[in-house]
């Protein structure tokens, strides 16, 4: 016999559902990931940005820093002059998420190098 609170349950609740959608909105795209990386090693400028992350294009860029600036993981600081500079900063948050993703990228690199090591199954 179980109880409701012992109870698996059956779906996930609406709230759940729009967690992991935020969720996977930011750190399931691979663009996220990768412009909050270089911020957290110090690439603040949009140009440097651009330059640092093979492939990504201007309006991606663009995109996923403003949903980043959305989600509160990333400042935005004007800098006038002759020219306006624009600089990126991780929040706290933006800073703890970075730290998960090492993590990850961290658990990835030994999970593979273990494969690597591991003689390879035949089939045949």
């Amino acid at each position: 016999m179980t109880t409701a609170t012992s109870a698996k349950a059956r779906y996930l609740s609406l709230p759940e559902r729009r967690n992991y959608r935020r969720l996977e909105d930011v750190v399931g795209c691979k663009w996220s990931a990768a412009v909050l990386a270089a911020i957290g090693r110090g690439v603040c400028r949009p140009g440097q940005l651009e330059r640092f992350i093979p492939g990504i294009s201007t309006k991606v860029l663009n995109e996923r820093l403003r949903k980043l600036l959305n989600y509160g993981l990333i400042t935005r600081q004007e800098h006038p002059g002759k020219v306006m500079r624009v600089e990126y900063h991780l929040t706290s948050t933006g800073r703890r998420l970075v730290n998960i993703i090492e993590q990850l990228q961290e658990l990835d690199e030994e999970h593979n190098s273990r494969r690597a090591d591991e003689p390879e199954l035949s089939g045949r």
